[in-house]
């Protein structure tokens, strides 16, 4: 039980991972939400400023504002909600074996190339006189 010899077996280093991964998510949506609080907040003071405040009251210029911030925030939420389900950890897991395994494959090829035009026969010999 309190051992110093604890050995790390699979299982820990899988239930490690998800709670990084868990961990991880759990900051990207509480970002989020506190942009949408943000969000919420600074639509009203813009509404204010341009209302109350009179500045450019000729105009509603905050609907613009407002607008674009809005934009902002589906962007933030699309990031969050969809991109990450489909471009998550497990998709950069497979795009580096990829990686990986093309370099694998171009290292060989590289490696037989050299084999062929330089064999190690030949450069092992001994020229003798």
């Amino acid at each position: 039980m309190f051992s110093k010899n604890k050995n790390r077996s699979e299982v820990d280093l899988e239930q490690h991972e998800m709670l990084e991964n868990a961990q991880t998510r759990i900051k990207q949506k509480k970002r989020l939400f506190t942009h949408l609080v943000i969000f919420l907040i600074g639509s009203v003071f813009l509404i204010l400023i341009n209302k109350i405040l009179k500045y450019g009251d000729t105009y509603d210029w905050f609907i613009w504002g407002i607008t674009f911030w809005a934009f902002l925030f589906i962007i933030h939420a699309f990031n969050v909600f969809v991109t990450q389900k489909f471009m998550g950890r497990e998709w950069e897991r497979i795009q580096r074996e990829k990686l990986v395994a093309k370099q694998k494959k171009r290292i060989a090829e590289i490696q037989k190339e050299i084999e062929t035009d330089f064999p190690l026969s030949k450069i092992n010999k001994k020229i003798e006189p």
